[in-house]
């Protein structure tokens, strides 16, 4: 009697255990149940369309395309005709089996990609068949397409999620598009949308019976928000087509918000080599370029020397210090001696001999010796070098110089605005303003990037301010807020001392270094630079072809654009970057080119620069032509 009530006592303990149990994996978590474990339920993902792309004007810069994907989810897969099935893939079966085993390691109750992106008539005639293949299944994809082949340095690329990846953010799955780079990186929880998930039901041999729970877990696609850019895309295709056989970086900004107009790397690539099916071969390609680096964005992240648009800030921070004022002269010898040494002599070739060079004169004609002087004057102020170039270099960094700024794309470069202690741990505390002579004129250790330009010109074209430049303009058709670009920064600068130096940079169009691009009705403010540029080979400095710079704004009165533009190994900036410059402005301002300029636009889209490329990539692999 005993060991009955023992027996029964048991019996009864244990349903309860049992009751228990079910009644907190149905009701108590049966809320927050997640049917992906579920080996008797299958997933299907209904991918939303990503967001489409524009330009300022709306003009389509990014659309898409429907692709398909064949998926597997290991743990329903069933032994098959592998010769069969791979012969309907175009694959071998030491491909299919390395398939199978990656996405078995990934996630065995999960799909994943197996194969991307078949063909249209391969997708028909695979469709047929495939319900001969337990635990393989179509899934229909979106992919981009670019119907403009302009701007990939900007737009940016789609590609593939992998694993770790998907690991780490369950949003994702293996093989899935995810943004690589540009806009579609920066900007991607804004373009991918939401994808939906439809749950169903399989029975004992596998085959879908309907839909899990009533579709009580089901959920609708939400499709990506479509993004206007601040690009122009007619000024962006324009600038790629001047820059074509040439190398450097343009930008182009709107003062008066910062918007980036125009973001110029050359050379650069179709859009569309990176999709479909052809991107893993053709990313090889670019990626592996070494030479002309196509996929490599010289208007973010190449660091140049400056050269001779750097004078004006020596002329701001020399007016801001006291230490020139407009009328301050300055004889020219053709050059600035500097130092004790003999050889200590920086040539000029202001050609203004036998008066005092001034403020104006010295940026409309690029006097080396003025600026010399200038920098000289603010760096030894006080007697103490380190604390001199601390405050020039504060000056400068207020612009946005010496650090990146804070853009809405994920390449850039800080550059080099050097410090007093750069140079106390350099010279151990034993230099000065002459030793360090070089800065004045844009050279020396100062490295900039075509946007900081950019923006330095858009500051001075606002007399004191700028706003951060950026490229995203609307999402969905509502303008952004983001107080990090509506909220304009100052610089240290004020706002009296930029007057002269802008006078100054109308003079250069007049009567300067860039009198010969001026365009009939448009008051061009601007600044050409040549840059020197070296190379180390075997222990000795070599010079090679010097880069051609120019910085502008237009109109004087109210800008509406601001450039700077480097033409690497391009020689003068008179030569190449200002007649650029010119047409860029032209055609922003007005439209189209005028027939009195068609000449000058004809010998810029002629103008090729390859022979000297050839013969540089002729030298040895240490040369480096500054451009990194």
């Amino acid at each position: 009697m005993q060991r009955s009530f023992l027996l029964y006592f048991l019996i009864t303990l244990i349903g309860i255990i049992f009751i228990g149990r079910l009644f907190q994996l149905q009701v108590i978590r049966g809320g927050n149940y997640d049917p992906i474990h579920n080996s008797a339920v299958k997933i299907e993902y209904n991918y939303p369309e990503r967001g489409y792309v524009y330009d300022r004007n709306g003009k389509l810069l990014v659309a898409n395309q429907l692709s398909y994907d064949v998926m597997v989810q290991p743990n329903q897969v069933k032994p098959l005709d592998t010769i069969e099935f791979c012969n309907l893939l175009k694959i071998d079966k030491k491909d299919f089996l390395k398939r199978l085993e990656k996405a078995d390691n990934y996630a065995p109750y999960l799909p994943s990609v197996f194969l991307k992106q078949l063909a249209k008539e391969d997708f028909a005639f695979l469709q047929e068949k495939l319900h001969k293949y337990s635990g393989f299944f179509i899934q229909k994809r979106i992919i981009r397409k670019y119907p403009i082949n302009a701007a990939a340095n900007v737009l940016g690329y789609i590609g593939e999620v992998n694993e770790t990846l998907a690991k780490e953010n369950a949003y994702y799955q293996p093989g899935e598009l995810i943004g690589k780079d540009g806009i579609e990186r920066q900007y991607e929880d804004y373009l991918r949308g939401t994808k939906g998930k439809k749950y169903l039901q399989r029975n004992n041999l596998n085959k879908v019976t309907g839909s899990y729970l009533n579709g009580k877990y089901d959920t609708l696609p939400k499709n990506g928000k479509d993004l206007t850019l601040t690009l122009d895309i007619d000024l962006q295709l324009y600038a790629q087509k001047l820059m074509t056989g040439k190398r450097g970086g343009i930008v182009a900004i709107e003062p008066s918000t910062g918007e980036i107009l125009a973001l110029v790397t050359a050379p650069s690539y179709n859009p569309n080599m990176l999709v479909g099916r052809k991107r893993s071969k053709n990313s090889t390609i670019l990626f592996n370029d070494t030479i002309s680096k196509p996929s490599y964005d010289r208007g973010l992240l190449a660091a140049y020397a400056p050269g001779s648009p750097f004078k004006m800030m020596n002329a701001l921070i020399g007016l801001q210090e006291g230490v020139i004022t407009e009328e301050t002269g300055f004889r020219c010898h053709h050059g600035f001696r500097y130092g004790s040494r003999a050889g200590a002599f920086m040539g000029c070739h202001c050609g203004i001999t036998g008066r005092p060079v001034q403020l104006k004169a010295a940026i409309a004609r690029s006097c080396n010796t003025y600026f010399s002087n200038t920098y000289k004057r603010i760096i030894e102020k006080d007697n103490n070098p380190s604390e001199g170039l601390d405050t020039w270099h504060n000056h400068i960094a207020s612009f946005g110089l010496g650090d990146y700024l804070g853009y809405d794309l994920p390449a850039g470069s800080p550059g080099l605005i050097p410090t007093g202690k750069y140079y106390d741990d350099i010279y151990k505390y034993s230099w000065n303003g002459s030793t360090t002579i070089s800065n004045a004129i844009g050279q020396g250790e100062v490295l900039t990037t075509p946007i900081q330009l950019a923006n330095f010109t858009a500051a001075i074209a606002n007399k004191g301010y700028f706003f951060t430049p950026h490229v995203l303009k609307e999402v969905n058709k509502n303008h952004i807020k983001d107080p990090k670009y509506t909220i304009a920064k100052k610089t240290t600068i004020d706002k009296k001392y930029f007057t002269p130096v802008i006078e100054a940079m109308r003079e250069v169009f007049i009567t300067g270094t860039g009198r010969f691009n001026q365009v009939k009705g448009i008051e061009i403010c601007g600044k050409t630079g040549t840059a020197e540029n070296f190379a180390r080979i075997d222990g000795q400095k070599i010079q090679l072809p010097d880069h051609s710079i120019l910085v502008a704004f237009a109109p004087k009165e109210n800008p509406k654009i601001a450039l700077a533009i480097f033409v690497e190994n391009g020689g003068f900036g008179s030569a190449i970057a200002a007649p650029i410059t010119s047409l860029l402005i032209e055609k922003y301002l007005n439209g189209k080119i005028s027939k009195a300029d068609k000449y000058r636009e004809q010998r810029m889209l002629d103008l090729s620069l390859e022979d000297i490329y050839a013969k540089l990539n002729q030298k040895p692999k240490e040369i480096a032509t500054g451009t990194e």
